[in-house]
């Protein structure tokens, strides 16, 4: 449903050094400069981004915890003319919603996903998240992440490029200028993959959390660089769009 403009002047809800601010700034970017913004129709998670669809004048959709791949794809389905773009964090994808995401995946369906992974649970205090890593203390892991208890934190690239299905696989970062040019290079080319009708695309964006990691804005940059991308690799897992 289209909203009046009035609701577009909230002001910016996410904490300081959060990298949702700069997430949503390249989207926005991106859909501006393909040209979609009449045709394109944003779903957003339970999550640090519920609110995401009130920073893009164009139609946007609440998902249930979870669930933005199963409504995405009745989305797309019933509108086949739309754009449909996923945002979902962590939790969203990789918890509650891992078999929507790995299902969604391997069936190819033709939809954008934008995945922000910040190792914790953002909006309710900083839990452990899929993504949370070894060693790393959060509310519910107040003495650091035990795999032997916990698990390990779960890759999702690596994940879904075990599929068939998906077009379009790459993790990416917002910790410094190169990668943010990255980011947009890659959230552009699922988008226009989706335009192409070519199939399912994944964006993984290793993204900030200073208010529950209990560090600055800047050092929480650096701990993304230096702790996440070992674990997380940044690169293109597969790209067979071109």
């Amino acid at each position: 449903m289209t909203r009046p403009d009035s609701m577009y002047e909230m002001s910016n809800h996410y904490c300081p050094g959060c990298g949702h601010g700069i997430i949503h700034n390249m989207l926005g970017e991106v859909i501006d400069e393909c040209g979609i913004v009449e045709n394109t129709i944003l779903v957003a998670p339970v999550g640090c981004a519920v609110m995401a669809f009130l920073y893009f004048k164009m139609d946007g959709c609440e998902a249930p915890h979870g669930r933005i791949p199963a409504v995405a794809t009745g989305i797309r389905r019933v509108h086949p003319d739309k754009m449909v773009i996923a945002y979902q964090g962590d939790g969203d994808l990789l918890a509650i919603g891992m078999a929507e995401t790995v299902h969604a995946a391997n069936r190819g369906e033709n939809i954008t996903v934008i995945f922000v992974n910040n190792v914790n649970y953002g909006m309710t205090g900083g839990q452990m998240a899929p993504t949370t890593l070894v060693g790393q203390k959060t509310k519910t892991t107040p003495s650091g992440r035990d795999p032997g208890n916990d698990g390990y934190p779960i890759r999702a690239c690596e994940l879904l490029n075990t599929l068939e299905a998906p077009v379009f696989i790459e993790r990416c970062s917002v910790h410094n200028i190169a990668s943010i040019l990255k980011t947009k290079r890659a959230i552009k080319k699922g988008i226009q993959y989706q335009m192409g009708k070519k199939g399912y695309s994944f964006i993984e964006v290793l993204s900030t959390c200073p208010t529950n990691w209990g560090m600055t804005p800047v050092d929480s940059m650096k701990w993304l660089e230096n702790e996440m991308i070992p674990y997380f690799p940044l690169g293109n897992f597969r790209d067979r769009g071109v």
